[in-house]
């Protein structure tokens, strides 16, 4: 294999590749990156046997073929090498000789026989989405997902695609974030998968606003085809909780707040809380919010937020990382809290097909 790259081009492949690089493997050959030359691409790809990812460069190409080379190593040795272009030349042994300007380099690879395939997705399930619009769906639940070990169903983000419906739900038990768009789908193509939380980050540093994404499913793994990126994961093997249940049927109160200020206010007050006290209190009171938190030995933080609402006093305590997480991670100006009572589920929403429901803690 015999090239020559763009500095800067095979940097920005090596970045997007090289976080799914092992740590810690008992094969050697994970800690690489598989680069394989073919026409006017140089395609890179890494994996942990759980996610591989795959993206592609533009590279003048002299002798085609493939190796797999240290992963963080090449990354530093191309980061600091003095010219815009780098000449790579792989020997039969999988010897690199690495050359920019005035500087060489001489790294010991590994076959890339040793490199695991990437799996064949032919004759499964395929859809095909805008990247923009995956994207927000995937930005607006990520947070909800759990990282408790022991609820192995609850880590990951599910993709449903059932009832001309394609939804992104996460929950934790807590709480459950859902956006749901409408898509046709046709019933053989019906089903629902569990995407781990790793891969949703994957996807999320990723994913861009134009194109579209094409993704499909097999028994076991699931693939995200979206520019020059290749994204495949493994399926969480669990069966998902009925989500639809936690939500409720009806509400009394329906308070349109600002999200940008109560954002703002939320944060300013969870400043007092240590690790043992972990609520605030939202007081919804004639046209004003106040937002509280009182802990002991400590001191009383208090915020006031006027609103329009002419319903009855109620007074809900939350997590506060629990109620900022959906304000943080929506764009619109305006999102609606509806509520019961101090017992009850709050539901947040918002000008989207969003809907995030959060259990409120007991009041002290």
């Amino acid at each position: 294999m015999k090239l020559i790259v763009n500095k800067d081009a095979i940097l920005d492949g090596l970045q997007k590749v090289q976080s799914i690089v092992s740590t810690r493997s008992t094969l050697p050959v994970l800690y690489n990156v598989y680069l394989k030359a073919e026409q006017e691409t140089l395609w890179l790809t890494a994996t942990d046997l759980e996610v591989t990812v795959r993206t592609s460069v533009g590279a003048r190409v002299s002798r085609t073929g493939g190796t797999t080379l240290p992963a963080r190593r090449v990354f530093s040795i191309f980061r600091e090498l003095p010219e815009n272009e780098i000449e790579i030349d792989v020997d039969d042994k999988d010897t690199a000789s690495i050359r920019s300007g005035a500087s060489y380099f001489k790294i010991l690879g590994i076959s890339e026989d040793e490199f695991p395939p990437l799996p064949k997705f032919q004759g499964t399930r395929a859809y095909s989405i805008e990247q923009k619009l995956f994207k927000m769906m995937l930005q607006s639940v990520h947070y909800a997902a759990s990282a408790d070990d022991t609820r192995p169903m609850l880590n990951g983000v599910l993709l449903s695609f059932k009832g001309g419906k394609f939804s992104a739900v996460a929950t934790d038990g807590r709480r459950m974030a859902m956006w749901e768009q409408e898509q046709e789908i046709a019933r053989d193509q019906e089903g629902e998968w569990i995407v781990p939380t790793k891969t949703v980050h994957e996807l999320l540093q990723s994913l861009k606003d134009d194109g579209t994404v094409k993704i499909q499913v097999s028994e076991s793994q699931i693939a995200f085809e979206f520019d020059s990126m290749l994204v495949i994961s493994k399926l969480v093997d669990h069966t998902y909780p009925n989500f639809r249940q936690v939500i409720p049927s009806g509400t009394e109160q329906r308070i349109a707040l600002e999200r940008e200020l109560v954002l703002t206010a939320i944060r300013r007050v969870a400043l007092l809380l240590t690790d043992r006290t972990t609520s605030i209190t939202l007081t919804f009171g004639k046209n004003h919010l106040e937002i509280s938190a009182i802990v002991n030995d400590v001191g009383e933080a208090k915020e006031k937020v006027a609103i329009k609402y002419s319903g009855k006093d109620i007074t809900v305590a939350f997590n506060p990382e629990f109620l900022m997480d959906p304000l943080k991670n929506l764009s619109t100006d305006e999102v609606t809290f509806e509520l019961n009572n101090e017992m009850s589920p709050c539901m947040i929403k918002a000008d989207k097909p969003f809907v995030y429901v959060l259990m409120p803690m007991r009041l002290k």
